[in-house]
């Protein structure tokens, strides 16, 4: 009973833990949505990445495997020469697949437009993006 009991307690703990790291180089590139539009991006290629969705009996945390898949396709992009990273659908058993494109420095596909100081009383609207 008692080693069920400590199993129990470790893999519990474990749930919780992040065993992906963020490569050198991955911090730059920037994850696009699902239906955002890319066509003005070169693609690089195809991403697949997987991770450990459970732990014997134990289900991990749904954010924490898409967190990680993402950090793993991340990782792949500057390998690609690509410069932003887009899922090609959703999760399932802990595999992804993502596309890679390059966007060049400085594109803002996809990205809201900053907003300039308008003079007192006046407001700009952008539309949200769903």
């Amino acid at each position: 009973m008692r080693q069920l009991l400590l199993c129990a307690v470790i893999v519990a703990s474990l749930g919780g833990c992040t065993w992906v790291k963020m490569a050198e180089g991955a911090k730059e590139v920037r994850v696009a949505g699902a239906t955002e539009s890319l066509g003005a991006c070169e693609k690089r290629g195809e991403v697949s990445v997987s991770v450990k969705n459970a732990l014997g009996p134990y289900e991990r945390n749904e954010l924490r495997v898409r967190d990680e898949l993402e950090t793993l396709a991340r990782n792949e992009a500057p390998s690609l020469q690509a410069d932003t990273v887009q899922p090609k659908g959703e999760p399932a058993g802990g595999e992804q697949r993502f596309l890679a494109f390059r966007c060049g420095a400085g594109a803002t596909v996809g990205r809201a437009p900053v907003a300039k100081p308008v003079a007192e009383g006046t407001a700009e609207t952008y539309p949200i993006e769903e």
